[in-house]
């Protein structure tokens, strides 16, 4: 069995997690080869029953059935590819397979990720509307998670000033969360590019999205927040982006709006201020 096969029906496999892929993907790396039931054992820290489970079930006819719904929905990239973004792979616990639809070639493009509120008010509509077409018109990408609120308003003022947009999502690539992205999303599949670590049919769970955001992270080269509370999942993605030494930006607002609240404590600790297109520009060295 190719590492590319035994990689694909891990993902696959129900019930294992980031760090025991990331052993199982250290392990083929290292040994140049896929482990076999004795290795999944010392792989499992010596758990015998849960090895020999995790590893029957690999192999298992629901796993095969999952993946071949997958596969015949969406295409794939593994870690093990060349056309894997070389800057993904650096992260820590990067994806092992990404599920895709779309131009996947916009993934070797410099990228700003976007990210903000889900109940954001007029004032990121109206940044956004300024800085995004000045980006555009650069050539540069913009990332964002397809949620409510700030991601599909990248999406979409990306998509209207003619540029080129990915949407990395926390569920499987046949579901749509939130439905009223529907239509956006299946524009994205066909016009540009939208990624998942997940396989067929797999609903949004509350740690699909912390998983999802370390992707976002990841891909980009630059990161904004918009409008984001002290306490979110955007200052979360920000976070990692620092962690992954990406250049963070934030939109500054009023000191007394709670939407504003977390990219000033951004700007406080250190992120770029962002008043207009060229401090986004200057970081991915456009003058």
């Amino acid at each position: 069995m190719s590492f590319e096969e035994f990689i694909l029906r891990v993902r696959a496999c129900i019930g294992i997690g980031l760090a025991t892929e990331f052993k199982i993907y250290q392990f083929i790396k290292q040994n140049k080869r896929v482990p076999n039931l004795n290795d999944f054992i010392q792989i499992m820290d010596g758990k015998y029953a849960i090895a020999s489970d995790v590893y029957m079930r690999i192999f298992s006819k629901k796993t095969t059935e999952l993946l071949q719904q997958t596969l015949a929905f969406s295409k794939y990239i593994t870690i093990f590819d060349q056309a894997y973004p070389a800057k993904l792979r650096e992260i820590y616990h990067p994806p092992l397979v990404l599920f895709y639809r779309g131009n996947l070639e916009l993934l070797q493009r410099k990228a700003l990720a976007v990210v903000g509120a889900r109940q954001h008010s007029s004032y990121s509509h109206e940044v956004l509307q300024g800085l995004i077409p000045p980006i555009v018109q650069n050539k540069i990408i913009t990332i964002s998670g397809l949620a409510q609120g700030v991601d599909s308003l990248c999406h979409r003022l990306t998509i209207n000033s003619g540029g080129d947009t990915v949407g990395v999502i926390g569920t499987g690539m046949n579901r749509v969360y939130p439905r009223c992205n529907q239509e956006l999303q299946y524009e994205m599949m066909q016009n540009h590019l939208v990624i998942s670590e997940y396989v067929y049919d797999e609903e949004p769970r509350a740690w699909h999205f912390p998983e999802r955001n370390r992707i976002i992270a990841g891909l980009c080269d630059s990161l904004m927040v918009t409008e984001a509370k002290e306490r979110s999942g955007s200052l979360i993605t920000a976070n990692l982006a620092l962690q992954e030494n990406r250049n963070v930006l934030a939109v500054p607002g009023k000191i007394n709006a709670a939407l504003s609240r977390g990219c000033n404590l951004l700007i406080r600790e250190g992120a770029k201020p962002v008043l207009e297109s060229q401090d986004i520009l200057e970081e991915f060295l456009i003058q």
